[in-house]
């Protein structure tokens, strides 16, 4: 265990409040025990529409069953009386942040209005009770936790003003976006979600929905697509840069939770490589792919891979070239979680041990 766990977990208990050097955590996700949670805070005609007689059930979700013995969840979240696992708060600070001394910790939604393809207007009016739910019912009962906007990107001119009506509160620290999606948010017709953003001093997340295509479509089995899934984020990757989008907005910074990031390096030899023979079709791009990458770019530590020799990984670690790359997540509650004692070898020195646990996400973040 490093001295920044041993140091900081009885610290942490007093007042529910977090240390200036305790383990921050970049995903934990909260959940609605059932749609209808989002009942008070609808005007109508939309609460109609999530009553039970109605039929709505909440956005696309994933079509897969786990092969996990405990499903999505890992067996301490996994509740007695059938809710959804992340949805007792009580639970999250006795498994997540009184046991880890961890604060902050910023939630990442998994309900996303965006999966929508339907009424608009109704995905609009969803994202904007869920963001007041969770002020409610998480932020509020918390100092230690911090939260990401909900949007619904499809109507970008509605999520920016939804990113404006509550990107005043400091507890709100980024905009989250599906990583599956319709298409590459790099093209201009998002711009109003990036320019809102940088306006409120906001990062731009990326993490999975309810959206399982890849590549080459729906594969069969969950182990398929949960091999293949980084291929989305390397696409809104790829596409944010050539897009143009780092180059219009100087401030903006942008995070990929849960996307893994072995496979950086690769994308980034690739991109430069190109970027040197195709500039001209993006004359926008003012500088190699690769220096965006490392200074405005940042990625979670789950999930992350464990070769037989937890050198290499160090190593690969080593190729992207900055010690402020990676940031500490559990992805609590689900069944790959991570906790801050084991998730990183002893291949990487303590020092950068500490900056990933708790210092890149800080400077981050602004924390």
């Amino acid at each position: 265990m490093t001295d920044i766990l041993r140091g900081e977990r009885s610290g942490q208990r007093r007042g529910g409040r977090e240390s200036s050097t305790s383990v921050v955590d970049v995903d934990v996700h909260e959940m609605l025990t059932s749609i209808e949670d989002l009942a008070p805070y609808l005007d109508e005609p939309w609460r109609s529409r999530i009553v039970v007689n109605d039929g709505y059930k909440g956005p696309p979700g994933n079509p897969y069953s786990f092969p996990q013995p405990t499903g999505v969840a890992i067996q301490d979240a996994v509740t007695d009386d059938g809710s959804p696992a992340g949805s007792k708060l009580e639970l999250v600070r006795e498994q997540v942040l009184d046991r880890y001394g961890i604060g902050p910790a910023i939630l990442i939604s998994l309900f996303h209005p965006t999966d929508h393809q339907i009424q608009p207007e109704f995905a609009t009016a969803l994202a904007s009770a869920y963001n007041d739910w969770v002020r409610e019912n998480w932020l509020d009962k918390d100092d230690r936790l911090r939260s990401s906007i909900t949007v619904a990107a499809q109507e970008p001119k509605d999520a920016a003003r939804e990113i404006d009506r509550v990107g005043s509160d400091p507890r709100f620290v980024q905009v989250i976006l599906p990583a599956v999606a319709h298409h590459v948010f790099g093209r201009p017709f998002y711009r109003p979600i990036f320019e809102a953003a940088q306006r409120n001093g906001l990062v731009v997340a990326f993490h999975q929905s309810g959206g399982t295509r890849t590549a080459v479509g729906l594969p069969p089995y969950y182990i398929e697509w949960h091999t293949a899934i980084s291929q989305a984020w390397q696409s809104q990757l790829i596409g944010l840069i050539a897009g143009g989008v780092f180059d219009e907005f100087e401030e903006l910074k942008v995070a990929m939770i849960e996307s893994s990031w072995t496979w950086v390096p690769h994308l980034m030899w690739r991109f430069d490589y190109n970027y040197r023979s195709l500039r001209r079709e993006v004359p926008w791009v003012r500088r190699l792919p690769s220096e965006y990458i490392r200074e405005r770019v940042r990625f979670s530590t789950q999930p992350m891979e464990y070769p037989e020799d937890p050198g290499d990984l160090y190593r690969m670690f080593e190729m992207i070239g900055s010690d402020d790359f990676l940031m500490f997540a559990t992805d609590y509650p689900h069944w790959d979680f991570d906790s801050p004692e084991q998730a990183l070898p002893h291949a990487f020195p303590r020092e950068l041990r500490e900056k990933i646990l708790s210092t890149n996400a800080r400077d981050f973040y602004g924390f």
